[in-house]
């Protein structure tokens, strides 16, 4: 992908994990619970592998620090970046301005208190 032999690994790594959820899904994994945790465990993989093919490492450092303050917003961004790179919609990688303008669009319009005298 990006030739530096860190990501390499860190990608081999991240396919091997994945590749031992999905034996271990597929050989029945003990009990439901467990079932489920690897599946959700696998999307979680599938969906950061999304992010480190659609994002440039500018970009994924300020959603991390968005992570930080604000988990659920965070995860709001993923879920639509990742919805974009499945839909096709992303056409080149998404750098930090982008990511900018992406978190500014998701944010929600907070007013603070509408405090109203009688």
């Amino acid at each position: 992908m990006s030739g530096n032999p860190d990501e390499d690994r860190l990608d081999e790594l991240r396919e091997k994990k994945m590749q031992e959820l999905q034996n271990r899904t597929q050989q029945g994994g003990g009990n439901e619970a467990g079932g489920q945790e690897a599946a959700r465990q696998q999307a979680e993989a599938q969906q950061d592998a999304l992010l480190r093919q659609h994002l440039t490492d500018d970009a994924r450092q300020r959603l991390n620090a968005v992570k930080m303050s604000k988990p659920e917003f965070a995860k709001q961004v993923k879920q639509q970046v990742v919805t974009l790179a499945r839909s096709g919609r992303i056409q080149d990688r998404i750098d930090e301005d982008q990511m900018k303008q992406i978190l500014r669009e998701l944010q929600p319009d907070d007013n603070g208190f509408d405090i109203q005298r009688r």
